[in-house]
């Protein structure tokens, strides 16, 4: 059935599209100082004795720097672990993609930086909408963070004296990004996996490659295991624990076109969202300010440039409208170096949402380059001039040798040509100080979880998240939760695990009898143009209702008309991708929900009705300073809104400036 939406403007609260429910609040954090509580939750927290913990077994969806890094820790503790990804090693987790490096408050350079400045970046840099207790956590374990993973190996970059170099990143003034050269996140993911395969040959964890999770069982009010698919002989496997992991990364491809791999997807997320776990502000998502930009209707995925080339490398456009000439022949005084201009105190390391609108605002007044004129130019010239190319070869090379091999240009002699894509998605499941959902016994961590980054993340934070939650945060808070079982044991019998198993095979049957005459690519492909052009940089009432609208009209058509070929019991890749799709389709009609409820900007979030005269985000603390966390409200029904009101007592909230 096709709902109609009024797509003039309203001035109701939406109530045709969502209901109101009861207000929710985190209640695991203590209530002391900022400063003492994570030590004072770690003290209170129960503990699960050593011969205890080899009665205990975890199940955890994902295999990247979250999942590994958790996985790792659990494995050693004596706990029973069972570890899945859809990829045919842990190795291929998204992870690996991180370039640029990950922050932590060591004060290296001895510049004024800080934990208690970090947390106060964090929070700034997320526009006021993240949870104060978690970003103070999250500041302060940042400091252990470096030292496992230096002890682990991870080949650090290294200044004269011998010590680990650091590097600025957007939104900061010091430096405290630690990097290995352009490919943090390889050289962070393989530490994990090593500590991880460790654990494996130590029989303590067993990872299974190449499973989806399709479902999660919740049985008697918890989490108690998840439906896989066999994604090479299509077996759906039922699987048990005392507690169940999430692990699995953002959501971007609901856009089609991100920077995330292209097996990045939203299932096991939406999956535990169909049997309660809370949604928090999914309408959060980032716009990378440093992507190559699209070069025609075939692509299927964008390329990430690391945002740590913002460090030396100047973002300029021309200044007159048309401009045409090669960048060689714009001479300076016809160049506008806007981000300079527009914010001398940060320049070319403001925050990524305020870079991201910057570009859009140039290459919208036709002073883009490149074709179609969407680009900007990001030119090292002065910094090889300043630097030496040798220099600048050796902070960047891989990332100027992806550049040119992509491009078929050479950025050591012609600027590099940049522009915003969907890279990052600070909404997730909702969780409290422990990291457990709404579902007893369901703990989320890394990207899959909306904790730390309210609405825009910083640059280098979310490798930071990742190992932070895995390390540092999860093996006390989960033990605090294990400290009461083991739980009764179920198997396939219990009602819960036959129905989560008829769900999954129903789906799938379904999927295979449509039979339509429309590939599940088109469907997406399509899905991410609405997204993108109604929910992405800038957002409006009426745009967002018009989404809605075309959203619903396309799940009609996909259950309607979708062509998935092959059978269940083999490798079908249609299969995996027209699930991720529709479960997309689902995501995107209440990210749409969740932006036109939120009649305010703020970091990623930008409402074209609330900015100010010279186009910055303008938020509304009296009315929206809260967690948008949802409930799914059935087949056919309203989802149903819970408001987490955020309180903060260390940071005073005032609109954000870079200038």
């Amino acid at each position: 059935m096709t709902v109609t939406v009024n797509t003039e403007a309203r001035t109701d609260d939406f109530t045709d599209l969502y209901d109101l429910g009861a207000p929710i609040a985190d209640t695991k954090a203590p209530d002391v100082d900022v400063t003492k509580r994570w030590d004072t939750r770690r003290f209170e927290a129960k503990l699960v004795n050593p011969a205890n913990r080899r009665k205990l077994k975890v199940i955890i969806v994902g295999t990247g720097l979250a999942g590994a890094s958790a996985a790792a820790t659990l494995g050693e503790a004596g706990y029973q672990v069972t570890s899945f990804c859809y990829q045919d090693s842990p190795r291929r987790a998204h992870s690996i993609a991180a370039q640029g490096g990950i922050n932590a408050a060591k004060n290296y350079r001895n510049d004024g930086d800080s934990i208690y400045r970090l947390f106060y970046d964090t929070v700034k840099g997320g526009d006021f909408r993240s949870r104060e207790s978690n970003v103070y956590r999250l500041a302060q374990v940042s400091v252990e963070i470096i030292d496992q993973c230096v002890a682990q190996g991870v080949p650090f970059a290294r200044e004269y004296g011998g010590l680990l170099d650091n590097r600025s990143f957007g939104g900061v003034q010091v430096s405290r990004t630690f990097y290995a050269r352009g490919q943090t996140g390889q050289q962070l993911l393989l530490g994990a996996y090593q500590a991880l395969e460790r654990q494996v040959a130590a029989g303590t964890v067993v990872n299974h490659t190449r499973h989806e999770m399709l479902e999660v069982i919740v049985a008697d009010g918890r989490a108690r295991g998840v439906i896989v698919r066999d994604m090479v002989t299509g077996e759906i496997e039922t699987h048990f624990a005392d507690a169940v992991v999430l692990a699995t990364g953002g959501y971007g491809n609901v856009f089609f076109l991100s920077t995330n791999a292209m097996g990045c997807n939203v299932t096991a997320n939406w999956r535990a969202h169909r049997k309660g776990a809370y949604f928090g502000n999914p309408c959060y998502t980032q716009i990378h300010p440093t992507c190559i930009p699209v070069s025609g209707d075939y692509q299927s995925k964008l390329t990430l440039m690391s945002e740590s080339l913002r460090n030396d490398g100047r973002i300029w456009v021309p200044k007159k409208a048309g401009d045409d000439r090669p960048a060689s022949q714009i001479p300076e005084e016809d160049r506008d170096y806007y981000l300079e201009r527009q914010y001398p105190s940060f320049g070319n390391l403001v925050p990524r949402d305020i870079a991201s609108r910057a570009a859009k605002y140039v290459c919208d007044e036709g002073r883009g380059v490149g074709p179609g004129g969407l680009g900007v130019y990001l030119d090292f010239a002065d910094a090889i001039t300043r630097l030496g190319r040798d220099t600048v070869e050796a902070k960047y090379g891989n990332l100027f040798d992806m550049y040119a091999q992509i491009t078929g240009e050479n950025p050591y002699e012609t600027p590099m040509r940049i522009y915003p894509a969907v890279h990052y998605t600070m909404g997730g499941l909702w969780v409290d100080y422990d990291l457990q959902s709404s579902i007893t016994g369901l703990f989320v961590t890394g990207e899959a979880n909306f904790s730390d980054h309210g609405a825009n993340r910083l640059g280098a934070s979310a490798l930071m998240q990742g190992l932070a939650d895995g390390y540092f945060v999860l093996p006390y808070t989960l033990a605090n939760y294990l400290a009461d079982g083991p739980f009764d044991a179920i198997d396939e019998t219990h009602p819960a695990a036959v129905e989560a198993k008829k769900q999954v095979t129903d789906r799938i049957e379904k999927l295979l009898s449509v039979n339509g005459t429309r590939t599940v690519d088109s469907f997406h492909r399509e899905l991410g143009n609405i997204m993108w052009e109604y929910c992405g940089m800038a957002r409006s009432e009426g745009g967002l209702l018009k989404a809605i609208e075309l959203i619903r009209e396309l799940r009609t058509e996909f259950w309607r008309n979708v062509k998935v070929t092959g059978v269940n019991e083999d490798l079908n890749q249609t299969l995996e991708r027209a699930g991720r799709v529709a479960d997309f389709i689902d995501l995107g009609e209440l990210m749409c929900i969740d932006a036109l409820h939120r009649r305010e900007s703020c970091g990623g979030h930008f409402r074209v009705e609330s900015q100010t005269e010279d186009g910055e985000a303008l938020r509304h603390d009296d009315e929206f300073a809260y967690v948008a966390a949802w409930e799914f409200g059935g087949d056919g029904g309203k989802p149903i809104l819970h408001k987490e009101a955020l309180i903060y007592q260390n940071v005073e909230m005032k609109q954000r400036s870079y200038k």
